[in-house]
Order: C-alpha cells, then sequence, then structure tokens
C-alpha cells in the first residue's frame, strides 16, 4: 500500500462559496486530493437509490455527454454538453444546454439552451430555459450572489425572483 497516503490527512474548509466551489471540483481532477475510488479508504455514505445517470442524443448540436465531470446517479443528460462539473443525483439537463464548472445539488432541472460556467445550484432548482449564469459578472451579481472569485450561487427563491421580474416587464 502507499505511504504516502497516510502522510497527509485530507481536510478543507467550505464555510465559503468559493472553498465549497473549490473542493467539489477538486473531486474531478485526475489525481484528486480526496480520492473517492480509493478501496483501501472507502468512503461510508448514505447512497440514493437511484437509476444509473442517463445520456440520451447524439447529434452534432444535441448531444448529452459529459467529460472531466463527475455525474451521479438518476441523473439524465438529455442533450446537454457537461464538462468539469460535479452533477449531483436526480439532476435533469436538457438539450442544447452547455454547462462548465459547475457544481449542481440534488434535483434539479435544467432548461434547454441554457449556458452555465462557474455556477453552483442548490437543491431543488428549476433553471429557466435560455438562462445564460457566469458570463456577465455585472448581470448575475443583480440576479444572484457573485463570490469573491466569480463563483455564481443560484437558489429556487433568485429564480423565482428573477422570473417575478421578467413577468413584471412583460406587463
Amino acid at each position: 500500500h502507499d505511504q504516502d497516503k497516510n502522510d497527509t490527512a485530507y481536510w478543507r474548509d467550505v464555510g465559503t462559496l468559493d472553498a465549497f466551489w473549490q473542493a467539489n471540483l477538486e473531486l474531478i481532477d485526475v489525481v484528486p486530493p480526496l480520492n473517492l475510488y480509493d478501496r483501501d479508504w472507502p468512503i461510508r455514505t448514505f447512497a440514493t437509490q437511484a437509476p444509473p445517470a442517463k445520456f440520451v442524443f447524439d447529434s452534432e448540436d444535441r448531444c448529452g455527454a459529459a467529460v472531466n465531470s463527475m455525474i451521479c446517479g438518476g441523473c439524465i443528460i438529455s442533450g446537454a454538453k457537461i464538462k468539469n462539473s460535479v452533477v449531483c443525483n436526480n439532476v435533469v439537463a436538457n438539450e442544447r444546454t452547455e454547462i462548465d464548472e459547475c457544481v449542481i445539488l440534488p434535483d434539479c432541472v435544467i432548461g434547454e439552451h441554457c449556458r452555465l460556467r462557474r455556477v453552483v445550484i442548490d437543491r431543488f432548482c428549476e433553471i429557466p430555459a435560455g438562462l445564460e449564469i457566469g458570463y456577465n459578472s455585472t448581470l448575475d451579481a443583480e440576479r444572484f450572489h457573485l463570490s469573491e472569485k466569480g463563483v455564481v450561487l443560484v437558489t429556487q427563491q433568485m429564480i423565482d425572483k428573477l422570473l417575478g421580474q421578467d413577468q413584471l416587464k412583460a406587463a
């Protein structure tokens, strides 16, 4: 067994949005500081009973795919492209959506034609179709919570407020 395993303990303070985002994205490193796949040091946790992740559609502009990412059980990646991200259980990412450097907590639905970059999405969020987050820091700071390092936190309450504002503008 590897002698170095016991030399460096793993510990992260995840008390800020930036630290939480960073700690999650470290899990997808080629050699992560906390290796969830190390059989000599198993992680004991509650496992959600869910079917395996499913990736559907395979055309040039509508391909369910993920690279350099962890996609948990129960997810349906329906024509969305995901890179460098951690996607928790029971997330649906719809077609022609692009997700990069994101942490998506359980039970979220991402609408069609969304673009998300450097975003943490709270559980139970429904991201409306066509929403772009993480590409305009000024707009993101008005709509959501923007961290010091440019990570955007999105909650359902923030989405509801945004949708309410859009409905008022249309009236």
